[in-house]
Parts: C-alpha cells; sequence; structure tokens
C-alpha cells in the first residue's frame, strides 16, 4: 500500500483501488471467467466499462464499472443508491429545462426524499444514465423465449407542443429457458393500432427473439399481429382482465357472488371441466346478464389456452398478474408527478426501474423449472413441424 503515500490524498485512493479490486472479482464471478479468458462454464461475457460518481464520507471516486451483456452488474456498494431514485432525479432536472416553476420543483424534489436540489447537481447524478436505459431498451435477446406476457402502463405526459396527453408504454416480460423472468421491451406508444403492435413485435425479432410459445396479454389488436409474427405460437387471453370484463355488465350487488362462480372455471383440472362450469353459469345466468354471459361465450376459449401446457403451473401463465404488480409499484413511486415533462423522462424512470427486476431476478432461483420449460419447447416445435 505504500504507493498510495505520495498520493495527494492516500485514503480515497487506497479506497477507490479497493472498490476497483471488488468490482473485479465481483464481475468475474457474475460472468463465470476472468476478462477474456475462454472457459465454458461462463455465464455472460463482458462489454466494456461505463463511468459512475460515487460520493463517499472520504471524498467524490469516479468509477469505471465492468458493463455485462445478459443482466447487467451494479457493485454491491453502490445497490442502496438505486437507480430508480436516479431517474426521479433526473426527471426533476428536466422539469427544470421546461420551465416548471421552481416552488413545483421544490414540492416534487421533498416528497421525492430529495432536499436542497440544484439543476447542476441533478446534472452531475444524472450523467451516464441515459446511455445505460438505451442499452438497456436495445440489448440483444435470448432467441426463444417459452412464454411471454405484454401489458401497459399509462401516464399524463406533456407532449412537444406542451400539451397534456395520455401515454401508453407498452411492456413485454418473458421467462428464458433457464426458467429465469426478464423484462424485453419497453416502448412508448402513440396509439394501439395493428401497425403499432406488428412493430412492436417485429422490433422483439429485430433483436433476435425468434421464437414463443405462450403469449398472455389483456385483449387487444395486438393478438392478429402477435400471430402474424409468431407463426404457430398461442395466446393466452389474461383470466384477470377476461373477468373485469364480464362483471363490467354485472350490476354492483350481484358482482361478489357472480365473480365467485366465474373464479372456478379457470380452477378446473382440464379444459372439459372448465367448460363444463362456464356453461352451467351461461344457462343459469343467460336471460338475468345477457351482456356479461355474451362476453364469457366470445372470449372463453381465449382465456383457457394455459390448459395446453399442463406441464407449467397454470397459475404462471393464466395471467398478466405478475406484470400488474410491477406495475403498481412503478406508479407508486410516479405518483408523486402529476404530469411527466416528456415522454424521455417516463420512459427514462419506467426503464430504470425495470432494469433493477431484471437484475434481480437473474440471481433468483427458477421462477419456472427449466426441464419443464424445454418440455413446452419441444412440443412446440413438433407442431411446427407437423404444420
Amino acid at each position: 500500500m505504500t504507493q498510495f503515500v505520495v498520493d495527494e490524498d492516500p485514503l480515497l485512493s487506497m479506497m477507490k483501488w479497493m472498490m476497483e479490486q471488488l468490482m473485479k472479482i465481483e464481475s468475474e464471478m457474475k460472468v463465470g471467467a476472468k476478462k477474456g479468458e475462454h472457459n465454458s462454464e461462463r455465464k455472460s461475457y463482458f462489454s466494456g466499462y461505463r463511468p459512475r460518481r460515487f460520493d463517499t464520507r472520504l471524498g467524490t471516486v469516479y468509477l469505471m464499472i465492468p458493463k455485462i451483456r445478459k443482466g447487467g452488474y451494479i457493485p454491491f456498494f453502490i445497490t442502496e443508491k438505486r437507480r430508480s431514485e436516479q431517474a426521479l432525479i433526473s426527471m426533476v432536472k428536466e422539469a427544470y429545462v421546461n420551465g416548471i416553476s421552481t416552488r413545483k420543483i421544490e414540492r416534487l424534489a421533498k416528497e421525492l426524499g430529495i432536499e436542497n436540489i440544484s439543476a447542476s447537481q441533478v446534472s452531475q447524478i444524472n450523467k451516464g444514465l441515459d446511455e445505460q436505459v438505451e442499452e438497456f431498451r436495445n440489448r440483444p435477446l435470448q432467441k426463444e423465449y417459452p412464454n411471454a406476457r405484454v401489458d401497459a402502463l399509462y401516464e399524463k405526459v406533456r407532449d412537444y407542443e406542451g400539451r397534456v396527453v395520455s401515454t401508453a408504454i407498452m411492456i413485454a416480460y418473458g421467462v428464458t429457458l433457464e426458467g429465469k423472468r426478464e423484462v424485453l421491451a419497453i416502448e412508448p406508444f402513440i396509439n394501439e393500432s395493428y401497425e403499432t403492435w406488428r412493430n412492436f413485435f417485429e422490433r422483439l425479432k429485430e433483436r433476435g427473439l425468434q421464437k414463443i410459445a405462450l403469449l398472455i396479454s389483456d385483449v387487444h389488436l395486438g393478438k392478429k399481429a402477435f400471430k402474424e409474427s409468431f407463426i404457430g405460437a398461442s395466446w393466452q387471453r389474461c383470466k384477470v382482465h377476461f373477468m373485469r370484463n364480464i362483471l363490467a355488465h354485472v350490476p354492483p350487488k350481484a358482482k361478489e357472488k357472480f365473480a365467485a362462480k366465474l373464479k372456478q372455471i379457470w380452477l378446473q383440472n382440464s379444459k372439459k371441466e372448465a367448460y363444463l362450469i362456464a356453461q352451467a353459469i351461461i344457462d343459469e345466468y343467460g336471460k338475468k346478464f345477457p351482456e356479461a354471459t355474451q362476453v364469457l361465450q366470445n372470449g372463453l376459449e381465449d382465456s383457457l389456452q394455459f390448459y395446453h401446457f399442463p406441464q407449467i403451473d397454470k397459475r404462471r401463465i393464466s395471467s398478466t398478474n405478475v406484470l400488474e404488480r410491477i406495475n403498481k409499484e412503478i406508479r407508486r413511486r410516479s405518483k408523486v408527478v402529476s404530469v411527466f415533462p416528456s415522454r424521455e423522462s417516463y420512459i427514462r424512470l419506467i426503464t430504470t426501474y425495470l432494469m433493477e427486476y431484471t437484475e434481480d431476478w437473474e440471481i433468483e432461483r427458477s421462477y419456472i423449472h427449466p426441464q419443464k420449460l424445454q418440455e413446452v419447447m419441444e412440443i412446440y416445435e413438433a407442431q411446427l413441424k407437423a404444420a
């Protein structure tokens, strides 16, 4: 350690050196190999570095953090300063740029837990964040995902002409062959149409995705676009959204009882049994709630596609609930902002938060057992060949 004695601040230099060594060890463990090493056991690859300012009690250090292609990497000593919080601060900066009053910014900053913030401080914290966001949104994807989900988030955003409009961000989430969950795409929608959905799915293919055995989503114009983009794939209508669509035609006093009966459809052991329960409900309530039973009858088949995948726990593939929970967490963080100053700030906040989710999932246990997913893909491949 004598090499640091001649430095202007020996303690700070020593700490920076220690951080660099810890990052080297930690990132190599995550990749499964040293940089440049040929190793069949490696899990991912290094992809350069990104600069990062890190403030400590000893002073400020500037680190070069290794970038890892799959899953990303954040040093353990930085994880307490989550990127989603940086994104919120970045949004405050944009509010300054867009001419929102200082008083409003101060109120917003305090609600976010930020005291005495200035534009220059925010700019420093935000350095490099946009690069990380774009890299994550455009990263290469795996070729096969046994199942995937898509859902939308809506927030009020100020457009380029200064108008406040409701803006949709479509989120795609998949499960890899290894059983790991992963956020696949975060894309803004100007409007919901066949063309925008087709572009959404074609964009996934451009990034390397070739096969999806099952897509779970609410009913929308993307169904046709998905089936054209991924020939032979199955589409599962989210049972939770489907129930809401049905119950919209049921009087408030009868909703609870009717909902309890509807739930039984998707709890059956087989598709045949589910049909029998549904038919019994239609027979019993057809005259009393004709619109509700008509919706049930029209969408039933699409809501039962998960029965064709008996290898997987039906709770994992019958709804988009996992995305609903994530969406609630995002809204909890975004609710302090009545109107986002730009679409870019909206995308940045969502992306940085979902980057954290993807990195956390990378080190968790498999969401679905890999062997079961492999069986699903083998059956899917056989069906494609037979078609």
